[in-house]
């Protein structure tokens, strides 16, 4: 972990409620499954934010703006400063298999992109599905449609296959190992269907590095922190309490 004074590169909207966020001055070398706390000036806690990719110094945040503080993130001009801490949570273990696939809902999209093109970059085109509301919540399709084998669902059917991304996963071969991110129902549903892969979770954070246990999660082996031992997780590990 390390604290350090980011630089706004660029904040764009990329839906009605989803942000790209860039930021320079980056030493931390950030992998994916990592994630970033973003302090606010009108804000007590730091935001945990996911990384979504991050090369030379520059870091890519995908972001969605579902309260005041994301709100406020919305609003952050190019060449204002953030304190960020950098570095945080556990990696993705992408040695685990030579033909991955991802799975990413909603905002848990997010930090599939930096992983995808990890594997692309050691030659591997991993398969990647994508689940939506509806079509006017897809973002960054063309990105991922660059490195990687792209399957869309959304619920109503308005882009792609009609369902979830369960529903997408289920229509092809079952994967060996798969990587996902998302609401935690889509990541239930999941392990339910195989317990073969990594889970990133989301959870609400008070600290950020393990401090408070706000956000422990229940396994099979004890009480571990979404922020500490992870946010990335094997399915195996997981029990779901409701």
């Amino acid at each position: 972990m390390k604290q350090e004074i980011l630089t706004v590169i660029s904040n764009i909207q990329l839906n009605s409620s989803t942000f790209e966020m860039k930021l320079s001055g980056v030493t931390e070398d950030m992998r994916p499954g990592q994630f970033v706390e973003v302090a606010l000036k009108e804000k007590y806690l730091r935001r945990p934010i996911s990384v979504a990719d991050y090369e030379n110094g520059v870091l890519t945040l995908l972001y969605k703006v579902v309260g005041s503080g994301t709100e406020i993130m919305s609003n952050i001009a190019p060449g204002e400063k953030l304190d960020v801490l950098t570095g945080l949570g556990n990696l993705f273990s992408i040695e685990k298999t030579e033909k991955p696939v991802l799975v990413g809902g909603g905002i848990g999209v997010a930090p599939l992109i930096g992983l995808s093109r990890a594997f692309y970059k050691k030659g591997i085109k991993p398969t990647v599905i994508l689940g939506f509301r509806n079509k006017d919540e897809i973002f960054y399709l063309d990105e991922f449609e660059k490195v990687a084998n792209v399957i869309v669902a959304t619920d109503d059917g308005s882009f792609g296959i009609k369902g979830n991304a369960i529903t997408a996963l289920s229509s092809i071969e079952k994967p060996e190992f798969y990587y996902a991110c998302g609401p935690m129902v889509m990541l239930k549903a999941l392990s339910n269907y195989s317990l073969d892969g990594e889970l990133s979770l989301e959870a609400r954070m008070g600290c950020g590095f393990g401090a408070c246990m706000g956000c422990s999660i229940k396994t099979t082996d004890g009480y571990k922190r979404v922020c500490k031992e992870g946010p990335v997780f094997m399915a195996k590990e997981i029990i779901y309490e409701n």
